[in-house]
This record gives structure tokens, sequence and C-alpha cells, in this order.
């Protein structure tokens, strides 16, 4: 068996129908697409959520929730992670800069470090926000925290 063989199977590939090629084919006059109207018509698309003239499902479903556009997205690193960071890339100073320059942050993101996990190294922390038993740990091992 070769490239040039191979054929589909019997069957399988059906003749293309020819539309609107005279009376004589079968599919002359409005080539299969019904009378008059703007789907008969070259160029139709139907608009998105068109559902007929039936109530669309954007307008059957009510409203729901809220969304503040104050609220501050903060990027999360738990004081193991951090742990865990610091032996990864040497830090010594856990910074927005730092993480950035390391991939692990993009230029926008903000930080916030929180409480859960251990730290034993001791760091300085310059990051845009930090809860308080972050805090106290992080001092309790002789770093620094500064919030920018």
């Amino acid at each position: 068996m070769k490239l040039h063989n191979l054929k589909p199977a019997e069957g399988s590939v059906h003749k293309e129908r020819r539309i609107g090629r005279g009376e004589a084919s079968g599919k002359g006059g409005t080539s299969t697409k019904g009378n008059k109207g703007g789907q008969s018509r070259a160029g139709y698309s139907s608009k998105m959520a068109h559902e007929g003239g039936q109530m669309p499902i954007q307008r059957r479903l009510p409203k729901r929730g809220f969304k503040n556009n104050n609220r501050v997205e903060y990027t999360v690193y738990n004081l193991g992670q951090i742990e865990q960071l610091s032996e990864k890339y040497g830090f010594t100073e856990f910074s927005v800069e730092n993480l950035y320059i390391n991939g692990l942050i993009s230029k926008t993101d903000k930080v916030k470090v929180l409480g859960n996990g251990e730290l034993k190294t001791k760091l300085s922390f310059k990051v845009n926000a930090v809860s308080e038993k972050a805090k106290t740990a992080i001092e309790a091992t002789g770093g620094t925290v500064e919030i920018l």
C-alpha cells in the first residue's frame, strides 16, 4: 500500500449539491432558501443571541450580584510559601521588584503577605499589604516590614 493508492471508503464521499443552477437542476428558483425575507438575501447574518422573537435568555434570567469597582486584587503569599521561595531563589529581601525580576508576578500586581505557615529565615519585606499575624511572625524572626 502506498500513499497514491489511498482512497476514501466507498459511499463516504458525497457529490456536492449544485444550488441555483437553473430550474432543470431541481434546486433553481429560490435555491432552497424559501421565499423572500432577510435569510434569502446575500450577506445575511442573524444577530447574536437572537431567538426568533422569543424573549432571549439573557433577558429571561434575573440580574444577580454586585461588582465592586474599588476592590483591590492582591497576589497572596503565605509565610510557608515565602520560606520555600527564599530557599529556591536566595532572597534576603522579599519585595515586589524581586518577585517581578524572578517572573513570579506581573509588573502591575500588588502583593499581600499572610501568616499561614512558618518563617525561619530573617527577611526584610517590601510589599503592598501584610496581615497582623504575618507581621508579628516576621518581626519575631528579626525581619522588617515596609508597606509600599
